[in-house]
C-alpha cells in the first residue's frame, strides 16, 4: 500500500507523466587538445550509433566516429573533420549568427541546424557547405535571446519540429514549431513539468519524440530528464519519463540522438562545457525501455 501510495504521489508531482526508467549505461568524458573544442550543444548519430556530427555554440561542427568495445561501450573518439559553420554570403559566421543549439537529419543527406541568437533554422548539405535559409515563424522573432530554438527533430519523411527553451511563463507549456510542406505552424506543445527547461530533442527510429530537458541547482550542478511522447497527427500523446538524472551525475546535457542497436533502443546525449575548465564534454549513454 505504501508503495502504491509513494508511486502516485510521484505521478501526480509530475503531472500525470507516466514513468518507464532507462538503463543508465556509460559517461565517456571526450577531451581534445584543440581551442576550438567544447560548447557542444547538439548531436546526430547514424543508424548504427557509430558516426557523428556534432556542433557547437560557437558555430564549429565535428564529424567523426566512435570507438566502442565488445560491449557496444564507447572507448575512443575519432575526428575525421572539423570545420566552421558558414553563413548564406559564404562567409564564417560571426558570433551573433553562430550560437547553434540543434541538430537533426535531413532525408536526403546533409543536417538541418537551429540556432539561438538570430532565431532560425537553416540546411547545410555538408558541413562546410553554404546552407540554405528556411522561412522563419513570425513568433522567432520575439524570442528570448538566449532562449529560443534549443531543440530540433526531424521524422523519417523531413517533417522538422524544434523547441524554444523557455515557454514565457512556469505555467505555460512549450510550443513546438512545424515545417511541413515549406510552412510553419505550432500542431501541439510540450506541458511543463516543474523547473525543467527544453535543451534538445530527436525523433527516434521508433517515429516517437524524445525531449531532453535540464535543471540547475546551485549547490548540486545540472540535473536532466528525457520525456517520450508520440506524435498523432496534429496532438502528442502517452506521456512517459524514461530517464532522470539526480544533480551532478552528468554535466549540461543538451544533445540528444536515439538508435537502434541489436538489444534495442539507446540514447546517447552529449554535454556543453560552456568552454569552461569546471566543466566537462561527457558523452552519456542509457538503454531505453522496452518497446511497448
Amino acid at each position: 500500500m505504501r508503495a502504491r501510495f509513494t508511486f502516485a504521489l510521484v505521478l501526480a508531482l509530475l503531472g500525470q507523466a507516466a514513468l518507464a526508467q532507462s538503463e543508465y549505461l556509460q559517461t565517456f568524458v571526450w577531451r581534445m587538445d584543440d581551442d576550438t573544442f567544447g560548447g557542444l550543444s547538439s548531436m546526430k548519430l547514424n543508424s548504427n550509433g557509430l558516426v557523428f556530427t556534432t556542433l557547437s555554440d560557437r558555430g564549429q561542427g565535428f564529424e567523426g566516429s566512435f570507438v566502442r568495445d565488445e560491449n557496444g561501450k564507447i572507448s575512443a573518439v575519432s575526428v575525421t573533420n572539423s570545420a566552421r559553420l558558414k553563413g548564406v554570403r559564404d562567409k564564417y559566421l560571426n558570433h551573433f549568427r553562430s550560437d547553434v543549439e540543434g541538430i537533426t537529419a535531413a532525408p536526403k543527406g546533409g543536417f538541418y541546424a537551429s540556432f539561438e541568437g538570430w532565431h532560425r533554422v537553416w540546411y547545410y548539405r555538408k558541413l562546410t557547405a553554404k546552407p540554405v535559409q528556411l522561412s522563419r515563424h513570425s513568433d522567432f522573432r520575439d524570442l528570448q535571446p538566449n532562449s529560443s530554438l534549443e531543440a530540433l527533430a526531424s521524422d523519417a519523411r523531413g517533417t522538422i519540429y524544434t523547441i524554444p527553451e523557455r515557454s514565457g511563463k512556469t505555467d505555460r507549456p512549450f510550443p513546438v514549431y512545424r515545417f511541413k510542406a515549406g510552412k510553419w505552424d505550432i500542431p501541439f506543445s510540450v506541458p511543463r513539468r516543474g523547473r525543467f527547461l527544453i535543451a534538445g530533442a530527436d525523433i527516434g527510429p521508433d517515429g516517437r519524440l524524445y525531449v531532453l530537458e535540464r535543471d540547475f541547482w546551485v549547490l548540486g550542478g545540472f540535473s536532466s530528464r528525457v520525456r517520450r511522447f508520440e506524435i498523432k497527427g496534429d496532438t502528442l500523446e502517452n506521456e512517459t519519463e524514461v530517464m532522470r538524472s539526480f544533480a551532478g551525475k552528468h554535466d549540461n546535457l543538451e544533445g540528444i540522438s536515439v538508435w537502434r542497436d541489436a538489444t534495442g533502443l539507446r540514447m546517447t546525449l552529449v554535454s556543453d562545457d560552456n568552454f569552461s575548465r569546471l566543466q566537462r564534454t561527457e558523452i552519456v549513454e542509457y538503454r531505453l525501455p522496452l518497446e511497448p
